[in-house]
């Protein structure tokens, strides 16, 4: 079931998540709407809280759905490795059309659960190590445009007022 997006500044994207618990079908079903919305929507990733689900939950998918074996699943992620610098441009589907560009670092290792609660490790360079650190954001409450310059999210944010009052947001 394709679920929709939540936009900001909606409280729930800037709260951090609760641990995930049970793993069971119904975590499962989370899991199998989350990759259906991120893929309506045309993303690489989404975490739970983009939904409405303050729960410590993300999907990735780098292939954009064209290869199952690239699907990642990561229930009660952290990142416990960071090496190297990489400054790209980074857009969110809570902030549509909005770009900018994003220091993260180069690799990360991040540990997390699987759908079973099995725990495990993961290592990711450049665009994957950049979904990572994004996705975990957002289990923390934290959008992208929070680790920009203050003069840029201002912009952004003005931006975002206008176009809520115009009501296109």
């Amino acid at each position: 079931m394709i679920r929709p997006i939540v936009k900001y500044p909606d409280p729930v994207l800037q709260r951090r998540t609760e641990p995930v618990t049970e793993f069971n079908n119904e975590l499962r079903a989370l899991v199998d709407d989350m990759f259906e919305s991120m893929y309506a929507a045309q993303g690489i990733g989404l975490a739970a809280p983009q939904i409405g689900v303050p729960k410590r939950l993300t999907v990735i998918d780098l292939s954009l759905g064209k290869d199952p074996k690239e699907k990642i699943v990561l229930v009660n992620p952290e990142i416990i490795h960071k090496e190297g610098r990489q400054v790209e441009e980074e857009g969110c589907l809570s902030l549509p059309e909005i770009r900018e560009k994003v220091s993260r670092a180069y690799k990360v290792r991040v540990r997390a659960q699987d759908l079973d609660g099995n725990w495990f490790e993961l290592d990711g360079e450049e665009l994957l190590a950049r979904a990572f650190q994004h996705e975990i954001d957002h289990l923390d409450g934290i959008l992208f445009i929070f680790r920009i310059s203050a003069l840029k999210r201002d912009l952004i944010l003005r931006r975002i007022r206008k176009l809520q009052r115009a009501g296109e947001w």
